[in-house]
């Protein structure tokens, strides 16, 4: 399973309110339509925090997940998220299950 992991800061010009308005209700309906998607987690952060919020997405592989991005859906999910954020940094990770 494949994990990218996503920081994301809200535009210059968002509340808090505005960015939790938008992100857990206008776009993760957008994301979630993301072609192989198989699990989103939004977590959003305390308002102070140096990022506004960490996204989760698992896809059975990393082109999988570049082959979802390369999609109609995929390049207004991209979209949308750049004209609400002022940042946005990606990992994409191996889990390493501890407990």
């Amino acid at each position: 399973m494949f994990k990218a992991i996503i920081l994301l800061k809200r535009g210059e010009d968002m509340s808090h309110d505005d960015f939790k308005q938008w992100w857990l209700v206008d776009h993760s309906g957008k994301a979630a339509q993301l072609p192989g998607v198989r699990k989103i987690v939004f977590n959003l952060a305390d308002d102070g925090s140096a990022y506004d919020g960490v996204s989760e997405l698992w896809f059975d592989s990393k082109e999988d997940f570049e082959a979802a991005y390369a999609t109609e859906i995929g390049k207004g999910v991209a979209a949308d998220s750049l004209a609400h954020l002022s940042a946005r940094e990606r990992m994409f990770v191996t889990e390493n299950d501890i407990v």
